[in-house]
C-alpha cells in the first residue's frame, strides 16, 4: 500500500481472485479431477495454466504490500474453500519474499488448516511449510509434532515438508539428517498418502546422497511398505519413479 492511500480491502481482494479462478472453469477439467483428489473443498475444475494466470495477476497487484497484508490476503483466500483458491494463495504467499519470511509456525499452521488431500497438502508442503523449515522458521519438534498427528494429511506435510530441503529449484541444499528423521517416524504409517510421500522424500533425498538411501531401505527393509522399496530402489537403479 502505497503512504497515503486507502488501505487494502484483502476480503474484497479475495473474492475477486476466486471470481477469475472461476471464470476458468471448465466442465471437462472439473470431470476428471473430481475424484482425483476428493475433498471437502470445491473442486472449481480449472487447469493449471489458467490458475497461473491468476497467480501472476495477483502477485503483481500485491507487490507493494506488506508482509500481514499478503498473509491476510492468503488466509481470506483459504476461507472461501476452493482447492485452486487455496494453491494460488499458497503460491503468492510463498513468491512475496517479505510475506514468506515473516511467517510464525502458529501461521503456517493457520494456513494448512483443512489440507485433507494430496494436492492441497503438497502444496502447502512444498511452498510454504518446507521451505520455512529449511530456513528454521519451523523447528524439528514441529514437524515432529505433524509426524505423529492423528490425521494422515498433516503426516504426509511433514513428510513432503522435506522434499525443499533437498530440491535444489526449491532452493534446497540437502539435508540428509532431518529428512531421515522425518521418514523414519512414519515407517509403520498404514496410509497410502503417507506412504507415497515416503517415498517421494526417499528419491529425492537420493539426488543428494544415494548411499544414504540405501542405507535406509537396507536398514528398515523388513518394515518398509513395498511400494516404497519398490519406488525408491527404481529410481536408484534407472534415476526413473516408472518404467
Amino acid at each position: 500500500m502505497a503512504s497515503g492511500s486507502k488501505p487494502t480491502n484483502v476480503e474484497d481482494l479475495a473474492d475477486q481472485a476466486i471470481a477469475r479462478l472461476r471464470a476458468f472453469t471448465d466442465r471437462d477439467r472439473h470431470a476428471a479431477t473430481q475424484n482425483y483428489y476428493p475433498s471437502a473443498q470445491e473442486n472449481l475444475g480449472v487447469y493449471a495454466a489458467d490458475m497461473r494466470l491468476v497467480v501472476r495477476e495477483f502477485k503483481a497487484r500485491l507487490k507493494a504490500e506488506s508482509a500481514a497484508t499478503v498473509l491476510k490476503f492468503a488466509l481470506a483466500v483459504i476461507a472461501r474453500n476452493t482447492m485452486e483458491g487455496r494453491q494460488c494463495a499458497y503460491e503468492i504467499l510463498a513468491s512475496h519474499k517479505a510475506a514468506a519470511a515473516a511467517l510464525k509456525p502458529t501461521q503456517i499452521q493457520r494456513l494448512g488448516k483443512g489440507i485433507d488431500n494430496w494436492a492441497s497438502v503438497d502444496g502447502f508442503a512444498c511452498g510454504i511449510s518446507g521451505p520455512a523449515w529449511r530456513e528454521g522458521r519451523l523447528t524439528d519438534a514441529d514437524i515432529r509434532r505433524w509426524a505423529n498427528s492423528t490425521d494422515p494429511w498433516w503426516r504426509r506435510a511433514a513428510v513432503v515438508s522435506s522434499v525443499p530441503l533437498n530440491i535444489k529449484s526449491r532452493g534446497g541444499k540437502g539435508d540428509v539428517k532431518r529428512t531421515l528423521m522425518v521418514c523414519e517416524l512414519v515407517i509403520g504409517d498404514e496410509h497410502i498418502m503417507v506412504h507415497k510421500a515416503l517415498s517421494w522424500a526417499l528419491r529425492e533425498l537420493s539426488r543428494v546422497d544415494r548411499k544414504a538411501v540405501e542405507s535406509f531401505l537396507r536398514t528398515h527393509d523388513a518394515a518398509l511398505p513395498a511400494l516404497v522399496k519398490r519406488e525408491v530402489q527404481r529410481k536408484l537403479k534407472t534415476g526413473r519413479k516408472y518404467g
